[in-house]
């Protein structure tokens, strides 16, 4: 992985994203030293695994010997990974607040915070977002819809309040090959009530039709091939990214003008992540 952040440093891509899957804060302490001029930040670090002092602690010392070239995103994750976890939680948009709150209370003992992004979806944490924090953070959005959120956004913030959004992308000139790894990246969010509710405020309401009869009627054991057969590409292609490195492009392009920047969460038809990474850097190879 460092390896890969230090090529994309190398090939001009200006930021990369780490997941909360294994451990985000670790690795971003790594790419401090192992990079000097690309940008970094959390998408998004769950805020049940980590005490809000000890989190700004690291993300304080990770944005002073970067020099700035962190921000930290964060989030309440998904209700079955913190229902993992066996910790207590409340509603998320007031266990967002006191957990920036006590960041902020501590930042005199642990030092300066670097910039805070919030894991966004639907508009309530949106306007949370722009009330205490620097930037918002999607995953799986809605290019449709997401220039009338950013509409929520004053005017006079918009220039200075991060942006972006993680899409799921696949680059192959087999356009039905992309779209299947896709969909089965999205299984998993389809069965969230968080994403079917904000699917279906970004106007997709039949799809998400779709997903609730197939929930309330699969068995466990045959939901991802049956949630799989009910995607639409109308949907999909919405909120995902498949086909030849000049339709990428022109989407990516598509996202960069609605003001959100976009992540590329990169698949491959054939093969895995690095893979995926691979063709990522060959569509923009100069």
């Amino acid at each position: 992985m460092l390896q890969l952040a230090r090529e994309a440093q190398d090939r001009g891509f200006t930021h990369v994203a780490c997941p909360s899957l294994g451990a985000a804060m670790p690795l971003c302490t790594s790419l401090a030293h192992a990079t000097t001029t690309l940008k970094f930040f959390t998408s998004i670090q769950p805020i049940y695994l980590a005490h809000p002092v000890e989190a700004g602690n690291a993300a304080a010392h990770i944005h002073e010997i970067t020099g700035g070239r962190f921000a930290f995103g964060i989030g309440v994750s998904h209700g079955p990974v913190v229902q993992r976890l066996g910790v207590a939680t409340g509603k998320p948009l007031s266990d967002i607040r006191e957990y920036v709150t006590a960041m902020r209370t501590n930042e005199r003992f642990g030092g300066v915070l670097p910039p805070i992004y919030l894991a966004t979806l639907r508009d309530k944490m949106l306007d949370l977002a722009v009330e205490i924090a620097d930037g918002a953070l999607w995953a799986n959005a809605s290019l449709r819809a997401v220039p009338s959120q950013v509409q929520r956004i004053p005017k006079e913030k918009r220039s200075t309040f991060f942006m972006a959004n993680m899409i799921p992308t696949v680059i192959s000139d087999d356009v039905e090959a992309a779209r299947a790894v896709n969909r089965r990246t999205l299984v998993m969010y389809a069965t969230l009530p968080n994403y079917r509710n904000y699917w279906r405020a970004a106007g997709h309401d039949a799809q998400v039709d779709e997903f609730e009869r197939v929930l309330a009627g699969v068995s466990r054991d045959g939901l991802g091939d049956a949630l799989t057969a009910v995607m639409r590409d109308e949907w999909l292609d919405d909120c995902t990214i498949s086909g030849p490195p000049g339709l990428v492009r022109e989407r990516f392009a598509a996202w960069t003008a609605t003001g959100v920047m976009p992540v590329a969460v990169m698949s491959a038809v054939d093969g895995g992540q690095a893979k995926g990474v691979a063709n990522l850097f060959a569509a923009y190879a100069r």
